[in-house]
C-alpha cells in the first residue's frame, strides 16, 4: 500500500481554492463593470401610521438622478446605481464595505392602494410617504 505524502495533497488543494476564490472574486466584484441585473440591495424600513405608510431606504452616495422609483400595486420598487468616487487612477484600496454599482429593492407594502406622495433624498436617506386613502372613499 502506497502513503501519500501529507503536504503535497494539501498545499495541492489549497492553491486550488486560492484559485477559485480569485476566479469568483473577479466574476462577482468587478469595479466599473457594467451589469444589467442589480448587483446589492439596500436597506430598508417601512412604518405604517393611520393615514400613511412611511418607508426609508438607506443610500448614501447616490442622487436624486440617479433613482428610479416605481409603485406597482402592493409592491414599491427603488432601483438605481452608485458609482465609484472619482479618486484618479492612483488610489489604493484596502477597504471596501460600501456596495457599488446597480441596486434594486422591491418593498412589499402592508396595505393596498397606496399612492405615492412626497419623497425627499436627505442625509443619504430616501424617505417616501405613501398615501392611504381617504377613509369611506
Amino acid at each position: 500500500m502506497k502513503v501519500r505524502d501529507p503536504t503535497g495533497w494539501m498545499w495541492g488543494e489549497a492553491l486550488e481554492l486560492l484559485e477559485r476564490a480569485d476566479r469568483m472574486q473577479r466574476q462577482f466584484f468587478q469595479l466599473g463593470a457594467h451589469r444589467e441585473c442589480p448587483v446589492w440591495e439596500p436597506p430598508v424600513d417601512v412604518f405604517e401610521t393611520e393615514r400613511q405608510v412611511v418607508v426609508l431606504v438607506a443610500l448614501p452616495g447616490v442622487s436624486s438622478e440617479q433613482l428610479l422609483i416605481a409603485l406597482e400595486g402592493p409592491v414599491l420598487t427603488v432601483r438605481g446605481q452608485r458609482g465609484m468616487p472619482d479618486l484618479g487612477h492612483s488610489a489604493l484600496i484596502h477597504r471596501i464595505e460600501l456596495p457599488y454599482g446597480r441596486f434594486e429593492r422591491r418593498i412589499d407594502l402592508p396595505a393596498a392602494r397606496l399612492t405615492l406622495g412626497q419623497r425627499q433624498l436627505s442625509d443619504g436617506c430616501l424617505v417616501m410617504f405613501l398615501d392611504k386613502p381617504e377613509p369611506g372613499a
